[in-house]
């Protein structure tokens, strides 16, 4: 009786939480709730100067203190990460939606088509991306919407060579054959029984890409050729805070560790639903 209600017991409790995963989730709901309430919180907007409090240390007039020109830090760096994590996400958007479609015709298709994409995407790849997204930005102006632009066209190949990759086995899978034999369409089977099957690794690369993506937008915005100012962005701050490095090093560590807290959580989340999802397919197979 005793070694049964040990077994029940044993049964009810709670799997322990695995702070390797809890301590990265837990700092990205602290990035996203900032930049979604900063509006909200008691703290200046990110474009008021504080004359008299110039380059200060965290206080409780302002949590993180100020810059060079005494705006407050807590309310850049939190309209920063608005930035940040805009272009992060929404630019491999791009980049998952063109290069799966390349990715998926280049893998179906032979001849002339699947050359003319292997090409196209050789030459995107051709350019140095800095360079490639320096280039795109200028020429369609410094902005949010431009910039991500620019960052997801870079992302193209990329997942177009991911999901070809992919694709190339599945299609020679009995269903895929089985769905030719039955008379299905293309379309039909590329969307329905093809793609499905690349969804969990196409959303672990998304998860990597995006803190890749943050990185490249923070070296345009310290470059001067991302979102202009006066709109905070981390890369900007960073930049900004260069000529005060031996007077006020904060200025420019403070969004240097939002930036870098940000993307190795990123990589932890993806690394492990990376692993999750290969031991998943590893038990199908």
């Amino acid at each position: 009786m005793t070694a049964l209600t040990d077994t029940r017991v044993r049964a009810l409790r709670l799997p322990r939480p695995d702070w390797r995963l809890m301590l990265p989730a837990g700092w990205l709901l602290v990035v996203f709730t900032a930049a979604l309430t900063v509006d909200w919180l008691p703290v200046p907007t990110p474009t008021t100067m504080d004359f008299m409090a110039p380059e200060s240390l965290p206080s409780a007039q302002h949590w993180l203190g100020t810059d060079q020109d005494g705006r407050d830090l807590f309310s850049r760096v939190a309209h920063g990460a608005r930035v940040s994590l805009t272009v992060g996400f929404l630019a491999p958007l791009v980049g998952l939606f063109f290069g799966t479609l390349l990715g998926l015709l280049s893998a179906w298709y032979g001849g002339v088509a699947r050359t003319a994409i292997l090409v196209t995407l050789d030459a995107i790849l051709a350019f140095p991306g800095l360079v490639l997204a320096m280039a795109l930005t200028a020429i369609l102006g410094a902005s949010v919407g431009s910039v991500t632009l620019a960052l997801g066209v870079l992302t193209i190949p990329s997942f177009a060579r991911i999901s070809r990759a992919r694709a190339l086995p599945l299609i020679q899978r009995e269903f895929v054959l089985a769905a030719k034999t039955a008379g299905a369409g293309d379309t039909w089977i590329l969307l329905r029984e093809v793609l499905p099957n690349m969804v969990m690794t196409l959303v672990t690369y998304t998860l990597t890409i995006v803190s890749v993506m943050i990185v490249i937008e923070g070296a345009l915005s310290f470059l001067g050729v991302g979102v202009p100012p006066p709109a905070p962005s981390w890369g900007g701050m960073i930049s900004e805070g260069r000529s005060a490095l031996e007077r006020a090093p904060h200025i420019s560590l403070i969004p240097a560790a939002a930036m870098f807290f940000t993307v190795l959580s990123l990589n932890v989340l993806g690394d492990r639903l990376r692993r999750t999802a290969e031991a998943r397919e590893g038990g199908l197979s």
